[in-house]
């Protein structure tokens, strides 16, 4: 179940491109209407025409998360957002059928161990007043400096010998914040990283246009898992994260990054939204999986990295039962669509949602 991410190719030569300044860091302008599409933004900051002219309705901000005492960002938040609602995109039928109509979703974590190592991207838990150490980052033009409170016992997505993504993300409960790195190792008394993003989880500030994260879409990797404490509650509250094996050379609000070199427009943006078709029966699954498939039908999924198809982030917990999750393979790209946000953007550089 542990996916083989393609991102790392793409991520570098994009985040390359712009460290040399050959990016200029690109958006589209705030609309108090409200675009019918937030544009697709090309790293050179160009922001191409929209791909869909319907009116979005106003969506409904969720209610208060389950995580613990801090949560996924604040209830207006994009990522809390019901898209149930919202209108199918002009061209969804064309960016399912480029992501996999008939791939099947694939659920990236579980319980139990992978090659030796915990299935999905782990989550470490810190403490109030937990030492930080510092961090050196390849890409440092586009990471947080820090420093970051990472633990000696820090958990490394793939474990601490895998040559992977190597992602570490630190819940800070207490301080209300995630930090996250991206190809992380030790590095004597402190660590060095591809890239790494602080995000305080009671803000809906976006980071600088054209800037990645420790993810490709540059959108935080927390924000975007499913955590078995969640479906535990009853209920996710906000959107889940997935890969695609190729997507556009273009970002879409609330992403902040491009990592492809193609500008076929058939091809996904980094950041576009999708949901779980209403007519699916979920019914019928086990309680995990129902759970999951019914958060992907009220907040949907978002595109935010390149990979494998329909891959479905979420956290390792040996409380997962994969028999359960594996009620969500059933499920294709064709169960999908994309939706069209353009009614939820107030600001370009904030993920608050209008409402």
């Amino acid at each position: 179940m542990l996916s083989r991410s393609l991102a790392a190719v793409p991520r570098r030569l994009a985040a390359l491109t712009a460290a040399l300044g050959l990016a200029a860091c690109g958006s589209t302008a705030p609309n108090a209407a409200g675009p019918s599409e937030p544009g697709f933004v090309t790293p050179g900051g160009t922001a191409a025409p929209s791909v869909s002219a319907a009116a979005s309705p106003k969506a409904a901000a969720s209610p208060s998360a389950t995580a613990g005492p801090c949560g996924v960002f604040p209830a207006n938040s994009v990522w809390r957002a019901d898209v149930s609602k919202l209108p199918v995109h002009r061209s969804s039928g064309a960016l399912v059928n480029s992501i996999g109509a008939a791939a099947h979703m694939h659920p990236d974590f579980g319980a139990g161990l992978w090659e030796g190592a915990p299935i999905g991207i782990p989550v470490t838990t810190v403490k109030p007043g937990q030492k930080t150490v510092k961090v050196t980052f390849e890409y440092a033009g586009e990471s947080d400096k820090g420093p970051y409170p990472v633990t000696a016992d820090a958990k490394v997505e793939g474990g601490r010998s895998s040559d992977g993504d190597r992602h570490v993300i630190l819940y800070d409960a207490a301080g209300c914040k995630v930090y996250e790195l991206y190809a992380a190792y030790p590095a004597g008394s402190g660590w060095r990283a591809g890239s790494g993003a602080i995000y305080d989880l009671r803000s809906n500030k976006l980071r600088p246009a054209g800037w990645t994260s420790a993810d490709a879409a540059g959108l935080s990797i927390f924000a975007g898992l499913a955590r078995y404490e969640e479906v535990a509650a009853g209920r996710i509250t906000h959107a889940l994260r997935i890969t695609v094996p190729r997507s556009r050379n273009t970002y879409v609000w609330p992403a902040r990054h491009a990592a492809s070199n193609s500008s076929d427009a058939a091809l996904p943006p980094m950041g576009l939204r999708l949901r779980l078709k209403a007519g699916v029966d979920t019914s019928k699954m086990p309680t995990q999986a129902r759970i999951i498939a019914e958060a992907m039908k009220k907040y949907g999924v978002i595109v935010a990295d390149n990979g494998s198809p329909w891959y479905l982030s979420g956290a390792p917990d040996d409380r997962w039962s994969n028999d359960a999750l594996r009620a969500l393979k059933n499920l294709q790209g064709s169960d999908f669509e994309a939706v069209d946000t353009g009614g939820l953007m107030v600001d370009k550089n904030s993920g608050a949602i209008r409402g």
